[in-house]
C-alpha cells in the first residue's frame, strides 16, 4: 500500500467513525484514563500561552481541552469526517480565537512550512499509521521553535497485554507488532496499515537535535482499551492495578513494554 492509498483509507476508515468517536471515548474509562494521563504529561512541560500543533486531532477532544485552557491550538488531521466534528465543536463552543483546524497529514507538514510552535503534540497512537516515522519527526523538528517541546503516545513493538493473547488462541493478535513491514489494521471494516516503533526510533532519529524529557509507559499493568469494561466492572482491581502503575511507568523496561508510550522531548537550542 503506497502513501496516497493508505491516506485514502485512514481518512475513509475515521471518517467513517468520527460520528461515534467521542461515544465510544465516553464509553471507556480506560480510554479517558489513558488520555488524561497524556494531557498531564503536556502540561507539566508547556509553557503558559505557548501556542501548540495538534497531529491526528480526530474529533478534537484534546484540541478543545488545551484551548480551555488558552493555549491557541492548530489541530490537524487527514480524516474529513473527524475536521467536520471538530469545526462544528469550534462554532458551537465559541473557540475561535483559540482553536483552529486544518486538513493535514502528518506525511505533508511542509504545508505548514513558515509556522512555527512552542508544542507538537499527538495522542493515541495516530503516528503509528506512519510508514516512515522519521520525516514527520524531522518535519516536527522544522515547526518547533528552539527550546520547544512534542509529547507523542506511540504504540511501541512490545504490547505484554497484547502477548498475552497467544493463550486464548490469538495467535494473530499476539505476535501482529512484531511484523516489520506494517500490519493491516480495521476501523469500521476499513483496512489501513500500521506499523510499530520503539522509544529508541524516535530518540535515534533525533539524536543531537533533541533531549529527552520523559518516557512512560500507558497501560503497563492497567489493562489497555480493548479490555472492553474493565475499570467499570473491577473498579477496585483498577485501583490497585493503577498503584502499580504509577510506581513503574516511567522506569525501564516498562516504558517500551506497554500498551502505548508517552514520549516528551525537547529541542536543542
Amino acid at each position: 500500500m503506497d502513501i496516497l492509498q493508505q491516506e485514502h483509507s485512514v481518512n475513509a476508515a475515521f471518517s467513517k467513525q468520527s460520528s461515534i468517536f467521542d461515544a465510544i471515548d465516553d464509553s471507556s474509562g480506560i480510554h479517558m484514563w489513558m488520555r488524561n494521563r497524556v494531557r498531564n504529561e503536556v502540561l507539566e512541560y508547556i509553557q503558559p500561552d505557548a501556542t501548540m500543533l495538534e497531529l491526528n486531532c480526530g474529533t478534537g477532544l484534546d484540541a478543545v481541552f488545551f484551548a480551555k485552557k488558552g493555549y491557541k491550538v492548530l489541530a490537524t488531521d487527514n480524516a474529513d469526517g473527524m475536521l467536520k466534528m471538530l469545526a462544528e465543536k469550534i462554532e458551537q463552543l465559541g473557540l475561535q480565537e483559540q482553536l483552529s483546524a486544518r486538513k493535514c497529514s502528518f506525511n505533508n507538514l511542509e504545508q505548514l512550512q513558515g509556522k512555527q510552535f512552542d508544542y507538537v503534540f499527538s495522542n493515541f497512537g495516530g503516528l503509528n499509521c506512519a510508514e516512515d516515522l522519521a520525516k514527520v519527526l524531522l518535519d516536527i523538528d522544522k515547526l518547533l521553535k528552539p527550546g520547544g517541546y512534542f509529547t507523542l503516545a506511540i504504540m511501541p513493538v512490545v504490547c505484554p497485554w497484547e502477548l498475552l493473547t497467544v493463550f486464548r488462541g490469538y495467535f494473530k493478535t499476539a505476535f501482529r507488532r512484531f511484523h516489520k513491514n506494517g500490519v493491516t489494521a480495521y476501523v469500521e471494516g476499513v483496512p489501513f496499515k500500521c506499523y510499530y516503533y520503539n522509544p529508541s526510533y524516535v530518540i535515534g532519529t533525533l539524536k543531537g537535535k533533541f533531549s529527552l524529557k520523559a518516557l512512560k509507559g500507558l497501560s503497563v499493568v492497567v489493562p489497555p482499551p480493548f479490555i472492553e469494561g474493565f475499570k467499570e466492572h473491577h473498579p477496585k482491581l483498577f485501583s490497585r492495578l493503577e498503584n502499580i502503575e504509577n510506581r513503574i511507568w516511567d522506569k525501564s523496561p516498562f516504558n517500551h513494554w506497554c500498551d502505548h508510550y508517552v514520549i516528551t522531548m525537547q529541542k536543542n537550542h
